[in-house]
């Protein structure tokens, strides 16, 4: 298992909340749902959005089409969330 500090913990898990705040508001669908429509896993569907794991990139572009989004929105809500000064990285 691949350590992961506080800082990527706090990326995972508010990526997830970005990824259910826009499934609910978009989509207006449950998680089993979507997951059903898309054929996506509906558990990792469930422990991304709880911020329990750290989704592939594949996954990422999976759930961005569901949500009919590019990914890149997807990203860039998740960076006005976090703000500038956010960086998982020592600066």
């Amino acid at each position: 298992m691949q350590y992961k500090n506080e800082k990527t913990l706090h990326l995972i898990k508010e990526f997830g909340k970005t990824i259910k705040l826009k499934r609910e508001t978009l989509t207006k669908k449950s998680q089993t749902l979507l997951a059903y429509e898309y054929e996506l896993d509906s558990g990792n569907l469930s422990r991304i959005e709880n911020g329990k794991i750290d989704p592939k990139l594949t996954m990422l572009w999976r759930i961005a089409e569901a949500l009919d989004i590019p990914l890149s929105e997807l990203i860039r809500s998740l960076e006005d969330k976090l703000g500038n000064s956010f960086h998982i990285t020592e600066q």
